[in-house]
């Protein structure tokens, strides 16, 4: 190794690092030859003792896990499934492990890559504890297309919500800009385009009315992160056990019955992404698919309508 260059060394001593990153270290003084900083043209020689602070390691790709999956629909161009409760969709900090991307990797042999590798697939999002019916992209051309109807808002998606109160009307619009909270980074917030705010609308029609409660169906006409979550919080109905817009993380029966009964019900928000109408990527051909509410939300809704179905209409 002697009379090789330090960075080219150093590169062959860590081999997870490219040499791009080790020509930053040496710019930044964070490599010392002999107690003294050292230009990326050194070359080494015996007996040098060499000093050198590293960047942690960037996270690699998604390690495949054998995670059940509810497959709703599949082909050689996309997939759709019906993602559960408590799973979040790809890795991001906290969360490098059990994603449906670590799922999709065992499951699938081939995913598309334009999202990026810790993205493998994905073409957009449900919150962790959202479930519902989510697609996936098995190569680049079926992606780029289902990104494009997303970008035209030709794919309709529409929610079942279980929210607290009632909205005034049985069926009408929220359109109000959502831009990040001004002081909680985990929320977002209704926030005027100076401040942040982007574009966001939400179509709504009450199914059921119940006292205190409503079943509501939302046809959401821009994505915005958490959009009908915020919305609804908006109009005085935040959804049910959605702890960071409506203060609580769990519903019991005896928060709709008079018992003292204290069985959870639900235990997130009772939001899943019940439909989807698209045009396959590749045919044109019009496909549309559904979901049926999970087991919580089913358990609650037979529960408010056992016990709070006294309400007018």
């Amino acid at each position: 190794m002697e009379g090789k260059r330090i960075d080219a060394y150093l590169s062959s001593r860590y081999p997870d690092y490219s040499r791009s990153v080790f020509q930053k270290v040496i710019d930044a003084q964070a490599v010392l030859v002999n107690g003294q900083p050292v230009k990326a043209s050194y070359r080494v020689r015996l007996g040098d003792e060499i000093r050198v602070w590293l960047p942690e390691l960037a996270d690699t790709a998604p390690v495949p896990e054998e995670i059940p999956i509810d497959v709703v629909f599949e082909d050689a161009a996309f997939t759709i499934v019906n993602k559960p409760p408590g799973m979040v969709t790809h890795p991001a900090k906290g969360h490098w492990s059990g994603t449906l991307v670590n799922a999709l990797q065992f499951h699938f042999d081939s995913l598309s890559t334009l999202a990026g590798e810790n993205r493998p697939g994905i073409v957009h999002r449900l919150d962790r504890d959202t479930t519902g019916l989510l697609i996936v992209a098995k190569d680049d051309i079926a992606h780029r297309q289902l990104a494009l109807q997303f970008e035209q808002r030709t794919i309709q998606k529409q929610y079942l919500a279980l929210v607290s109160g009632f909205p005034p009307c049985d069926s009408d619009y929220i359109e109000r800009p959502i831009g990040p909270h001004p002081t909680n980074r985990e929320k977002m917030a209704i926030r005027l385009p100076e401040d942040g705010g982007k574009e966001a609308l939400t179509f709504y029609e009450v199914l059921e009315r119940f006292r205190g409660f409503a079943l509501v169906r939302c046809k959401p006409s821009t994505g915005r992160t958490h959009q009908i979550r915020v919305h609804l919080a908006h109009i005085g109905c935040p959804i049910l056990a959605d702890k960071l817009y409506s203060g609580r993380d769990r519903i019991t029966f005896e928060d709709i019955t008079t018992t003292d009964d204290a069985q959870v019900l639900l235990d997130r928000q009772a939001l899943h992404a019940h439909s989807l109408r698209l045009v396959h990527p590749l045919t044109g051909q019009p496909l549309s698919f559904e979901a049926p509410l999970p087991p919580d939300m089913t358990r609650t809704l037979e529960a408010l309508r056992k016990h709070r179905s006294d309400q007018p209409r």
